[in-house]
């Protein structure tokens, strides 16, 4: 796995061109996977949350809309720099550079966090999950959307065909991006625990009650567990 600064510079390569290349590759299809994990998450108007590894905002922007205050934190200042166009100003999460390793948040200060396609770029996923965990008051939820690979057969193989072989090389292109970010898109969920490993993680983070849900024929899922009380 590249070190946290590789991952950086990889990021401000690609954050002007992210959203319309996140919105082209998946279809648009990553919209409904974060509303679905809003629902997930089950917001209660006027709980605090946390979205880590917010990137551009879009799953904080959303929980904000479910009722949420909401703190977006990202180690990428490049990224949240793309957040400031969206969103009603009175009423827009407020973000903060931060490593998802070191949270800058006392103990218990959230009702939940969230992640979405970000903990599988964090160094130690076990430490992020712990962190998040810390950050979120006993009883209160952690879940994360995260991509997976999809074992039906034939999906699977077109799967792994459009992201090894298109998702690069359309990604570089849709973006600007002049590195390598899609090729390690691939190579990180290609590598990276999924379903019930994953849900071991959380477990060994000490998330309670973890369970998860597949999305679209399994390219994604979203994992939730509760903080012990």
């Amino acid at each position: 796995m590249p070190d946290g600064a590789t991952i950086q510079r990889m990021f401000a390569d690609v954050a002007r061109g992210y959203d319309r290349t996140n919105r082209a590759l998946s279809l648009g299809i990553d919209c409904w996977w974060r509303r679905r994990t809003v629902r997930t998450v089950a917001v209660l108007r006027g709980e605090r949350g946390l979205d880590v590894c917010a990137g551009t905002g879009d799953l904080s922007f959303a929980l904000q809309r479910a009722g949420a205050s909401i703190v977006g934190a990202d180690f990428c200042a490049p990224m949240l720099a793309r957040s400031h166009h969206k969103g009603n100003v009175t009423s827009r999460p407020r973000f903060v550079a931060a490593d998802a390793l070191s949270l800058p948040f006392l103990d218990a200060t959230f009702d939940f966090a969230t992640v979405a396609f970000g903990i599988r770029n964090v160094s130690d996923p076990i430490a992020g999950l712990r962190e998040m965990a810390r950050v979120v008051r006993p009883g209160g939820r952690v879940v994360v959307l995260e991509f997976c690979k999809p074992r039906v057969p034939l999906l699977g193989v077109a799967y792994r065909f459009y992201f090894r072989r298109v998702v690069p090389l359309l990604g570089r292109w849709i973006s600007g991006a002049t590195g390598d970010a899609y090729r390690y898109l691939h190579d990180s969920v290609m590598a990276f625990p999924e379903r019930e490993p994953f849900l071991q993680l959380m477990q060994q983070a000490g998330l309670q009650r973890s369970q998860l849900r597949l999305l679209t024929g399994g390219i994604a899922a979203i994992y939730r567990g509760e903080v012990s009380r």
